[in-house]
């Protein structure tokens, strides 16, 4: 192969945090880049002639040894224009608002578009939590990639706060997590005064507030350059139940509901609406058990044998928001390690 040089790359800017440098480095490997190799686990890229591609790579600061990108085959193909597939799997850019997000799988779920390169909105009652997950994502990303705003999702002004805040920041609303959620005691032999206190305000965040933001971000989302995305954060209660939470069983069954129903009235504006359905998770809800309690659960009730971490429902959040999930409408999808098809 005359007049070409041989590198040998690893993965490290494909993840690289400062994406102009990273579109700099794509732009130089997409003009010189001739061919691609395999050698044992690694992709060798074979450049046009250069004796000093390293000094030619647009930041000094990136380690260059032999200059450094995707070692992984499919992500050095999509870069040179070689892919096979051809829906996106990049939210980077994507405008994000996620009620819920100042604990659990909300500051899950910022945190991981955040990483993603998408723009979040960290919505929450909670004023003390969403300051502390907009710093960690401000110190990690910096501040043009997050806003916070505390509100009431239960309250019409506290809705409209949260839209205004993200469609002052960037414009509008390209993604909506409907997230918040509250668990109350609301058995059948309730006093009268506790279990109507407790319906009302369940069903008002875990539903109500799902369908009047869904309304709200209408406007915004049919405009959304990738087509909008909605996901309803449900639970396996609504697919089983719980004694003494009959507002909380019936409101998330009320999700998959609405989910659909939306699902099939928006799919023709180019918007999805899906649920996700979380069983038992390390979150603040569940704090209050006993981890001898969880061990002993998850032993004799979910296949894997341990309660998920937030994360964990994050990563299958992000993946209905993904271009690629252009086809996934109406779902409910379970994430739950097993625990309701389970049978003894």
């Amino acid at each position: 192969m005359c007049g070409c040089e041989t590198y040998v790359c690893s993965l490290f800017l494909i993840r690289y945090r400062d994406r102009q440098v990273r579109a700099e480095l794509e732009e130089f490997l997409t003009e010189n880049v001739v061919l691609t190799t395999q050698s044992g686990s690694c992709d060798v890229l074979t450049t046009k002639s250069d004796p000093h591609v390293a000094a030619k790579a647009p930041n000094s600061s990136i380690p260059c040894g032999n200059i450094v990108f995707g070692s992984s085959r499919s992500n050095i193909r999509k870069v040179v224009g070689m892919a096979l597939s051809k829906l996106s799997r990049s939210v980077d850019g994507v405008r994000v608002l996620i009620t819920g997000a100042a604990s659990g799988m909300g500051r899950a779920t910022a945190h991981l578009f955040a990483d993603q390169g998408a723009r979040v909105v960290v919505a929450d009652r909670d004023q003390v939590g969403v300051s502390v997950v907009v710093a960690e994502i401000s110190a990690e990303y910096g501040n043009d990639k997050v806003r916070g705003v505390a509100g009431d999702v239960s309250t019409p002004q506290g809705r409209q706060d949260l839209v205004q805040t993200v469609v002052d920041a960037w414009g509008g609303v390209d993604v909506l997590i409907n997230n918040a959620g509250i668990s109350l005691v609301t058995s059948v032999f309730s006093d009268e005064d506790t279990f109507l206190q407790n319906w009302d305000q369940t069903l008002a965040v875990n539903v109500s507030a799902h369908a009047h933001l869904i309304r709200l971000c209408l406007p915004h989302l049919m405009k959304a350059p990738n087509g909008g995305r909605v996901v309803n954060i449900a639970s396996t209660e609504a697919i089983v139940a719980t004694g003494g939470l009959s507002a909380y069983t019936a409101s998330k069954h009320a999700v998959i509901g609405l989910t659909k129903n939306c699902a099939v009235e928006l799919g023709r504006h180019n918007i999805t609406v899906n649920a996700i359905c979380p069983g038992p998770i390390e979150t603040g809800m569940t704090a209050g058990i006993t981890q001898e309690a969880k061990e002993k659960y998850s032993r004799r009730k979910v296949p894997l044998r341990r309660y998920g971490i937030p994360e964990e429902v994050a990563q299958m959040t992000l993946s209905l928001c993904l271009p690629a999930a252009s086809f996934t409408n109406g779902a409910a999808l379970v994430v739950d390690g097993g625990m309701t098809i389970k049978h003894g």
